[in-house]
């Protein structure tokens, strides 16, 4: 399933708030001062942001190079592969 930039950026959005939403309740129960909850919760949403970011950066790189591959290895029109029939291949 391929996604288009802008799905993926609200999506990375809605985790990173949804995780910041939970860190807020979290921290807000714990004995801390109010700073110290709202740099926390900040942090832990950049980061889960950055880390959504990066993880489709590397899956895009790692797609559009399988993608590559497979048109490396030729079509089946151009004549340079060819199929192999064996004895004990069923006849499809």
């Amino acid at each position: 399933m391929y996604i288009t930039p802008r799905t993926a950026q609200v999506r990375n959005l809605a985790v990173s708030a949804i995780n910041g939403i939970v860190t807020l309740v979290i921290l807000l129960i714990a004995p801390l001062g109010l700073a110290a909850v709202i740099i926390n919760t900040v942090l832990v949403t950049l980061a889960t942001y950055a880390t959504a970011t990066a993880s489709d950066r590397i899956l895009l790189r790692y797609l559009q190079r399988e993608s590559t591959r497979a048109e490396l290895l030729g079509t089946p029109g151009d004549g340079s592969l060819q199929r192999r029939s064996n004895a004990s291949d069923l006849d499809r």
